[in-house]
């Protein structure tokens, strides 16, 4: 086997195997295997604030008053005035999501021609962060003060106008103030949910379509509004679980009464006897993690769809 000679086939059989040497392991991998304990805070804020209440709560509805299960809890769901509370906190949280997209997405669409770092946008996304979280008794003031009964804009209205807000009852502490304190909030989520969909519509769609002699309108029709439907929907869906689960600004508005379940449930919990079943709370709880575990399983499915064409 000289130097530059031809191999041969002895060469190949009692030549020494040469293994090519391993590539280092990367620096970061040793740490890899410990960054999942960056996560335990969360693991553990999430078992003990979100598991646990939701497995005690759920439990709460298949025992009776001596820790026995039982299903007798669960016939409390058929109960006419039970039903008529599902169905108010339905109606409820499918009008004011509803009201809050429509309202969210023009919001929107007002904003996509604003540059992303102007002062006008910045300071509606700003304000949308904000007024997505605010609700329970600070809202609930704001609305008594500013459109209650004796508020500044009640007042002020009756005084120059003489029209009053109240002529047909003070509707501000019964379902539709709380419709509409609902609304200060589900407008803002529309925003920050639905206005990353409509910003990412690409220009060269619309030049494409212009160029190919079709117009601004016919591009919406046919393509914006298709392309946009699933994360219209996906929002839509989020709004509707997120009106359906909220209690502190209905219970900060509507002290007296239990008009949608939310209520019935404090009602329940705090009454000796509800409808002459034990454990109510915890059946009516039962059926609110039912209808928004079906609300946010669809929604996790539509979103998949939206998610294809943003990525």
């Amino acid at each position: 086997m000289g130097d530059g000679g031809p191999v041969t086939v002895l060469d190949k059989v009692v030549a020494p195997a040469v293994s090519e040497p391993s590539a280092p392991a990367p620096r970061g991998a040793a740490r890899g295997s410990w960054a999942w304990l960056g996560l335990a805070p969360f693991a553990v804020f999430v078992l003990l604030f979100l598991a646990l209440p939701t497995v005690l709560a759920v439990g709460s509805g298949l025992v009776d008053d001596e820790g026995a299960f039982t299903l007798d809890n669960l016939a409390a769901l058929g109960d006419p005035l039970v039903l008529t509370t599902f169905a108010n906190s339905a109606w409820v949280s499918l009008l004011t999501a509803a009201i809050g997209a429509a309202v969210g997405a023009l919001v929107c669409w007002a904003m996509l021609g604003l540059s992303e770092t102007g002062l006008v946008r910045t300071a509606v996304d700003a304000a949308s962060g904000v007024l997505a979280q605010f609700g329970g008794v600070m809202l609930a003031f704001v609305l008594i003060a500013a459109i209650g009964a004796q508020g500044v804009v009640t007042v002020l209205l009756r005084q120059l106008t003489g029209v009053s807000l109240y002529e047909n009852g003070v509707w501000l502490y019964d379902l539709p103030g709380v419709a509409l304190a609902y609304l200060v909030f589900q407008v803002p989520l529309m925003v920050i949910t639905f206005m990353p969909a409509l910003a990412a519509l690409k220009p060269q769609w619309v030049e494409a379509h212009l160029t190919l002699g079709g117009t601004r309108a016919d591009f919406w029709r046919h393509v914006g509004m298709p392309v946009l439907a699933p994360s219209f929907l996906a929002s839509l869906l989020l709004l509707f679980a997120n009106a359906f689960s909220s209690y502190a600004t209905a219970a900060a508005l509507a002290s007296q009464g239990s008009q949608i379940v939310p209520l019935q449930i404090r009602t329940a919990l705090t009454s000796e006897t509800v409808l002459g079943r034990e454990n109510l709370a915890g059946a009516l709880a039962l059926g609110m993690i039912v209808v928004v575990a079906a609300v946010m399983a669809l929604y996790a499915l539509v979103q998949r769809r939206a998610a294809r064409w943003q990525s």
